[in-house]
């Protein structure tokens, strides 16, 4: 980075927000070099605005609104920009081969929230979690150092389809949160296969018989797990650093899952997370992995 106040500025703000709202992933991002971690921060902090978008309390007009602003100053990029985000987005991408036009499928996938877009089936949703998560995969493997022997083209195939496992781990673990806002991720086809519609009951539960619950919910954990297997195959492909960053990211999530598989009605009766001790072991250990 420059020494430029402005963008020292703006690169401190990405990474207070990343630091106070990335429960997870910062655990892994502060692994990188400053000048990697701080470009990853910028990259977070735009897909956090992104995703509050899509998430607030607008009304869907008004959602769907500001994220064809945000699309629109995002395809303005490397302008003139007051926006701090924004301003620390653009020098990232300048110095390193961030696919800044990977932000247009997290908007897309965002737009699918907001429309409440139904999934009848896996390979629907793999696209939809490929738009809000292996972009975001994607856009990281710009910041990361790839080792010289190694295709850009398929360590970005991996880092994809470790998104996808993150993204499924996720709408495992939010599914009551989700379905309180009438979001259904789960595919419609396995639904009917398990006989289960995820209706919520008067105490905020899900009225679907137990029994047929757990198989849903392992068959889909099953599903992330594999993922996990395939997109993992990514860490050998990164410099020590980078592989560190990624161990620790996703080894959080696959913690997760593994908690899903053992107990899956655990995330019918609250959120299913890891305890900041917990976290910072895996992030420890990914490191040290890494240094091995």
């Amino acid at each position: 980075m420059t020494g430029d106040p402005r963008l020292m500025l703006a690169y401190r703000e990405c990474e207070q927000i990343t630091r106070n709202q990335a429960r997870n992933f910062y655990y892994g991002i502060r692994l990188l070099r400053p000048e990697r971690r701080s470009a990853l921060c910028a990259v977070y902090a735009i897909a956090r605005r992104i995703d509050d978008i899509g998430d607030g309390d607008l009304p869907d007009a008004t959602k769907l609104a500001r994220l064809d602003q945000i699309r629109a100053a995002l395809h303005q990029l490397p302008g003139d920009t007051e926006d701090p985000v924004l301003l620390a987005l653009a020098d990232a991408a300048n110095r390193l081969p961030i696919p800044l036009a990977a932000l247009d499928e997290l908007v897309d996938g965002c737009v699918a929230d907001v429309q409440g877009t139904p999934y009848d089936s896996f390979e629907e949703l793999t696209g939809y979690c490929r738009c809000v998560a292996g972009s975001i995969g994607r856009l990281s493997l710009g910041v990361f150092d790839i080792r010289p022997s190694v295709s850009r083209t398929e360590a970005s195939e991996l880092a994809d389809t470790l998104g996808i496992a993150l993204q499924l781990t996720n709408i495992l673990r939010d599914i009551l949160e989700d379905r309180a806002q009438d979001r259904v991720y789960l595919p419609g086809e396995d639904l009917d296969q398990f006989g289960c519609r995820l209706e919520l009951t008067a105490d905020g539960g899900l009225g679907d018989k137990p029994d047929r619950l757990v198989e849903l919910l392992r068959f889909q954990a099953h599903r992330a797990e594999r993922y996990y297997r395939t997109g993992l195959g990514l860490l050998p492909m990164l410099d020590r650093r980078s592989a560190a960053c990624v161990a620790a990211m996703a080894g959080i999530y696959h913690r997760l899952l593994a908690r899903i598989i053992t107990d899956p009605l655990a995330v019918t009766r609250r959120r299913v997370a890891l305890t900041g001790w917990e976290k910072a072991y895996v992030a420890a250990r990914a490191m040290a992995r890494s240094t091995a």
